[in-house]
């Protein structure tokens, strides 16, 4: 903040936003925003190179790079960009100074968080976005999980032949996966079905209780 303009209010000056990222298309991670001296920064300090983009050039790091090296330079550049005074959003997954450990508390903070929603769930449409946060294509629960397992899978399989050990572990591993993405698709159609339900419906299991009858009254 620089001071008051005339009228009062506050003016500010405020330096070029950077954010670092990985794309999740290409899985490149890439620098956008700023301007040159910005540019040079993020190619010294991150190893970052110039690329031509739909909506101008950008800075992604080289093809060749490693996981690990490319969070240690993303950081680094993030680091060097900070202390040269601009704003920066860094990737928490490309950021090598937090904690896995609080990755992990803040995964397991999420889950009960979700585990207490759905304990108090009153309705058809509550029940449907919580069902929503677990099988969401791009981000839910399970097609996370479905992820993972399917990266551990990848190439294991011919790496058990060539070592001469039986694959049964990886096509084990395929068959659950398979199996996951079955039981995702089934919580999608409850997902659906849950969200058609008026609010007012009553609960599964409850029936309405019967009306008695006036006294001295009789069909």
């Amino acid at each position: 903040m620089t001071g008051r303009a005339p009228g009062g209010a506050p003016e500010f000056f405020v330096l070029s936003y950077i954010t670092i990222t990985r794309d999740p298309r290409t899985q490149l991670v890439v620098a956008i925003g700023g301007d040159e001296r910005a540019a040079g920064i993020v190619q010294t300090a991150g190893g970052f190179i110039d690329a031509p983009g739909p909506r101008g050039p950008y800075h992604r790091q080289p093809h060749t790079m490693a996981v690990d090296e490319q969070r240690t330079g993303a950081t680094a550049a993030a680091l060097a960009l900070l202390q040269a005074g601009y704003s920066v959003h860094l990737d928490p997954a490309l950021n090598t100074l937090s904690r896995r450990d609080e990755d992990r508390q803040a995964a397991h903070r999420y889950l009960d968080h979700l585990a207490e929603r759905a304990r108090n769930a009153s309705g058809g449409h509550e029940r449907a976005s919580i069902l929503t946060e677990i099988v969401a294509p791009d981000d839910g629960v399970l097609p996370r999980l479905r992820d993972i397992l399917m990266s551990l899978w990848t190439r294991w399989d011919d790496r058990l032949h060539d070592a001469g050990h039986s694959a049964a572990p990886a096509e084990q591993l395929i068959d659950t996966v398979n199996g996951l993405s079955r039981h995702t698709q089934r919580l999608q159609d409850i997902r659906n079905q849950a969200a058609r339900i008026p609010a007012s419906a009553p609960s599964p299991g409850t029936t309405a209780k019967p009306v008695p009858a006036a006294p001295g009254r009789s069909r």
